[in-house]
């Protein structure tokens, strides 16, 4: 084997792969369905829940802490819960994740109706609790990867990106449909009513995808996983710029009400709020426009590499417009793109990485990608919200620059790596 092989770092010898389980589309509806109810509820709650801290008196170093210990759980546990799904299967951890889900967004309802300081506790720790059980997103992919074809990994991840956008799209509507027919504890019970309804559809619905072979899983130390999955080649490219396209996105989020709130003078009450919600919405709901009819024509016609330069370049020209923008049409136009740009980023991402993966570590290689994720989205708001105080132009400008920085990283280096790899793999065959 060369040494561009995944499995050649490897002390152990290379027994053969199994080939994947016959794809089911009952079963690709299923993860769906999981994925999606999972990120209803979080869509819920998201949006509400810094405005829940302010009422209670949260300073802002709270108010971080609350919104980063769900990263901060998702970056220590996820390539955890993906290990194991590569030891155990994928069913027990999804089922334990959404039942964990259930609990976390039961303990957010409790705590919006307690006063001060002790709401503030119960909500760190409901937030904890939901990074911890979060263990949905990469073992679902891993799932995927168990029933798909390799070359057709990357199409099928596109099915994360749907319920991704949907999930954001319907949450936060529902999120402001039940605080005003239900009351400030309304949120947090819709949210753990879809996250009961997701185990129980799970329960019933979900088979096991990972076939039983002689191949298991490594017991690898984390670091030696992380070490692993960076230190080859393309995977470790692909997860940096994850890493990169991540904390740019989670710069733009936590920004853009500040900046919009700047550009057109509004403030966090009533309709200003609504408004702000509603420019989110919009870009979630173009990535999902994207993610229905552009998706597949692009990745079949540029490949996963080009598409994700692509939308990095779409990205990088998009953030760089947004802080200028001083009236209506425009800033919906350079959403729009934004949004389009973003949601057609990922799945080729994780396809590529799924693809490059040997099946007995999708679970661990994907979940040490969603910890990098994860950590972006802590660095992310930190170094945003210290440079939009500096400048409100400086966090887009910044992000634009990295992410065209990105594109170039994909185009010299991704590219012609994933060229020589196709080469060897081909002549060892």
């Amino acid at each position: 084997m060369r040494g561009t092989s995944y499995i050649a770092a490897q002390p152990m010898s290379q027994p053969e792969v199994p080939s994947p389980a016959p794809a089911s589309k009952r079963v690709l509806g299923v993860i769906f369905l999981t994925v999606f109810l999972d990120l209803v509820g979080f869509g819920i709650v998201i949006p509400i829940l810094p405005i829940y801290a302010h009422d209670n008196a949260a300073k802002g170093w709270q108010i971080g802490a609350i919104m980063g210990v769900y990263s901060l759980m998702q970056f220590v546990f996820s390539p955890l819960w993906g290990r194991w799904s590569d030891r155990i299967g994928r069913r027990k951890p999804m089922l334990i994740g959404t039942l964990g889900a259930t609990l976390a967004y039961g303990v957010f309802a409790l705590g919006s109706g307690l006063p001060g300081q002790l709401a503030l506790a119960v909500f760190f720790l409901s937030r904890m609790l939901a990074g911890f059980f979060g263990a949905n997103l990469a073992v679902a992919q891993a799932a995927i990867a168990d029933i798909t074809p390799p070359e057709l990994r990357s199409r099928r991840m596109g099915l994360i990106g749907m319920a991704f956008g949907l999930g954001f799209v319907l949450g936060p509507w529902l999120g402001g449909v039940s605080l005003k027919h239900f009351g400030v504890a309304g949120p947090g019970w819709v949210a753990t009513g879809f996250c009961a309804l997701n185990f129980l559809s799970a329960l019933f619905l979900l088979p096991e995808t990972l076939r039983k072979s002689s191949e298991h899983a490594a017991d690898l130390p984390r670091l030696t996983q992380w070490t692993r999955t960076l230190g080859h080649p393309q995977i470790g490219l692909a997860v940096i710029v994850f890493f990169l396209s991540t904390f740019a996105f989670a710069c733009f989020e936590t920004t853009l009400g500040l900046l919009v709130s700047h550009n057109f003078h509004l403030d966090y009450k009533g309709r200003d709020a609504a408004t702000i919600g509603n420019l989110f919405m919009f870009t979630g709901f173009i990535g999902v426009l994207a993610q229905g009819g552009m998706y597949r024509p692009l990745l079949k016609h540029m490949g996963e590499a080009g598409l994700i330069a692509l939308c990095l370049l779409l990205y990088g020209v998009s953030l760089a417009a947004i802080p200028w923008v001083t009236t209506w049409p425009p800033l919906f136009g350079w959403l729009a793109l934004l949004g389009f740009a973003s949601s057609l980023s990922r799945p080729p991402i994780f396809g590529l990485i799924s693809r490059l993966t040997p099946g007995r570590d999708q679970g661990a290689t994907l979940g040490v990608a969603q910890a990098v994720g994860s950590l972006a989205r802590i660095a992310g708001p930190l170094f945003a919200g210290i440079f939009f105080m500096m400048h409100p132009a400086w966090p887009y400008v910044a992000c634009a620059a990295m992410a065209l920085f990105t594109c170039a990283v994909v185009v010299l280096k991704l590219l012609p790596s994933l060229r020589a790899h196709a080469a060897a793999e081909g002549a060892g065959s």
